[in-house]
């Protein structure tokens, strides 16, 4: 096989390779369905979360998105989910202000919550 032909064929590949990883992050964020296991912790997030996060976790004018690379395990993991909930976060990675605590929320909605995010994180491709 000459090498442009081959070229062009993994470059098609490749396309097809990310339409798939393209579209289950879209459906992710645009409201595909959430499984069962998830829909308690979309409750909470919509009810204590979304204002400022936005639909989904997807940012807003008051707050970022939660999905986000900076959001994965390995740099912000579950604890710094109750922390914050629990006590507020001054404002580092983002220019939104400092984030208050979350008033009414328990450790056991934010395990819920957590698990949502995560959910649409792996969506999203982010790990």
């Amino acid at each position: 096989m000459n090498r442009p032909l081959l070229l062009i064929i993994l470059f098609v590949a490749a396309g097809f390779v990310s339409a798939c990883d393209a579209s289950s992050s879209k459906q992710a964020m645009s409201g595909g369905p959430v499984p069962a296991e998830f829909q308690i912790g979309e409750a909470k997030f919509n009810a204590h979360c979304s204002v400022c996060h936005g639909p989904r976790a997807s940012g807003t004018d008051h707050g970022p998105p939660l999905v986000h690379k900076i959001y994965e395990p390995n740099h912000h993991g579950d604890a710094a989910f109750q922390l914050a909930a629990a006590n507020g976060v001054r404002a580092h990675h983002w220019e939104f202000g400092n984030m208050p605590k979350i008033e009414g929320v328990t450790p056991e909605d934010v395990d819920q919550i957590v698990k949502y995010i995560r959910w649409l994180q792996k969506q999203a491709g982010i790990f």
